[in-house]
């Protein structure tokens, strides 16, 4: 299992950028998949992002896609979530989430281990 710590959240206004960072420690990790996901007020944790550790494939929820980048630094063991044009429906707790498979799986369940999140408001 790994650890892991997420950083970088924060308040910005409509149209502004955060990035996000997770940063990864335990086990090697060459066949785990890393995921973004994000939980608003009253509402169910969502998929957000995800990216392979050791191909660097990548994919998105839809109404993400074209504004987010999710990347990774494997000197660092440091997973990025870059995020443009922001809206006031981003605004959430942003979890960065492991799993020990390379599958494009977006259900929270799939995943093994769980940052702690972090808060990210963008306001109207």
């Amino acid at each position: 299992q790994v650890q892991l710590v997420e950083s970088g959240g924060g308040l910005v206004q409509a149209g502004g950028s955060l990035r996000l960072s997770c940063a990864i420690s335990g086990r090697t990790f060459s066949s785990y998949a890393m995921g973004w996901f994000r939980q608003a007020p009253g509402k169910e944790r969502e998929f957000v992002a995800l990216i392979t550790w050791s191909g660097g494939s990548t994919t998105y929820a839809d109404s993400v896609k074209g504004r987010f980048t999710i990347s990774r630094d494997n000197a660092k063991n440091t997973v990025y979530l870059q995020m443009n044009s922001l809206k006031p429906e981003d605004t959430g707790v942003y979890y960065c989430a492991a799993k020990n498979n390379l599958a494009f799986i977006r259900t929270p369940g799939a995943y093994d281990s769980w940052g702690q999140g972090t808060q990210v408001t963008v306001s109207s």
